[in-house]
């Protein structure tokens, strides 16, 4: 039986800061995850330290600096594919409040709600009996993204657990479909290497943040949205 009257201490004791306050770092953070000057410190340390390691010149650097903090995985940088411009479009799409369709609730839960505008959608929401993927025998998560088809137009679409979702997605863009920027990190060894090459390989140009192989994952696609959105903060601040 749990003891739900034992004595842990009081609050003052126990809610300490786990790292030295570096009130520069703090303060020159623009991410708008990090809420207390903790988690600021420790995010800045981070970034500033992989930034010396993967280099700070470009939009596309600034991608794979996050996944690399995000997946605590420095060689994740060396698998970032970038095809069409994906960064400007996925800031226009930002600036404009197009939504974010995610493949699945752990995505759609770590894109920051702050500073900006676009409504986070969970595309499992959308076929919420699971009717089109019984009927048709396919996976949740795409027919999630078949069930949502009449709404991605112009929206971003991020993807970071389901190669199914991907292929599906792809698909639709042959027959028409055009969001604005797709983000897809599928990870695993069935179909998610495979899905993300068709995602770079479409004979439409659709703007894409993709990594290489069988790694990939939520963090990324997370980090990947969260740092454009960073982005479009900063250019709408100039």
């Amino acid at each position: 039986m749990t003891d739900t009257n034992k004595n842990y201490g009081t609050l003052d004791e126990l809610a300490t800061v786990t790292i030295e306050i570096d009130q520069d770092f703090a303060d020159s953070c623009k991410d708008f995850g990090a809420g207390t000057d903790e988690a600021k410190t420790i995010y800045m340390k981070s970034r500033t330290y992989i930034e010396g390691v993967v280099g700070n010149k470009t939009p596309e650097d600034r991608i794979r600096q996050r996944c690399a903090v995000a997946t605590g995985d420095i060689s994740v940088a060396d698998i970032m594919e970038f095809r069409h411009d994906p960064i400007a479009a996925g800031v226009a799409a930002i600036e404009a409040g197009a939504p974010i369709f995610t493949d699945i609730s752990m995505v759609k839960a770590g894109i920051t709600r702050s500073g900006h505008n676009s409504e986070i959608i969970c595309v499992l929401d959308e076929d919420k009996d699971a009717e089109i993927a019984k009927e048709y025998g396919i996976t949740r998560t795409s027919a999630g993204y078949l069930a949502a088809r009449d709404r991605l137009n112009g929206a971003i679409i991020a993807i970071g657990n389901a190669p199914s979702a991907a292929i599906t997605v792809s698909r639709l863009i042959e027959r028409g479909l055009r969001p604005a920027l797709i983000v897809a990190t599928p990870v695993g060894f069935v179909n998610a290497a495979e899905s993300k090459e068709i995602i770079r390989d479409m004979e439409v140009p659709i703007p894409s943040v993709t990594c290489v192989g069988t790694r990939g994952g939520t963090p990324m696609a997370v980090a990947s949205v969260n740092e454009i959105i960073a982005i479009a903060n900063e250019k709408k601040k100039q």
